[in-house]
């Protein structure tokens, strides 16, 4: 997988689930089964930052082999969506968060796997 076609995939994904925090927080409540977020600005908060990390993606999209475009994605894949599929199966297994959950464990798990084979096995652009 390049890290183009990894960018395409985080932005589509982020910018998802940014949107429908802001937007469809009533679908996401009643999928997961959730109360909704107290204060709503929790969620909100967490929406504005998703469409800005999808926003963000649109770096390495356009410059996959740039420093820039590669950082972007370390930053974003191995570290944040890794850190946060620890976060969602430590919160599940120590605070009992909701079992629908682990669908963000997986999919953040996944990505940040992706990436980071995306990193690790294309070569690295020489410099010139």
């Amino acid at each position: 997988m390049t890290r183009r076609t990894v960018a395409a995939i985080s932005l589509a994904y982020d910018g998802l689930v940014g949107v429908l925090l802001l937007a469809g927080r009533p679908l996401l409540v009643q999928l997961f089964q959730v109360p909704p977020p107290q204060p709503p600005i929790h969620a909100d908060l967490n929406g504005v930052f998703l469409l800005s990390v999808a926003l963000g993606y649109l770096i390495p999209y356009r410059e996959p082999d740039s420093s820039a475009g590669r950082g972007y994605l370390w930053v974003m894949g191995p570290f944040l969506k890794g850190l946060g599929a620890v976060t969602f199966l430590l919160d599940y297994a120590f605070r009992h968060s909701p079992a629908s959950f682990l669908i963000f464990a997986a999919s953040d798990g996944t990505l940040a796997l992706l990436t980071w084979w995306a990193l690790v096995s294309a070569p690295r652009p020489r410099a010139s």
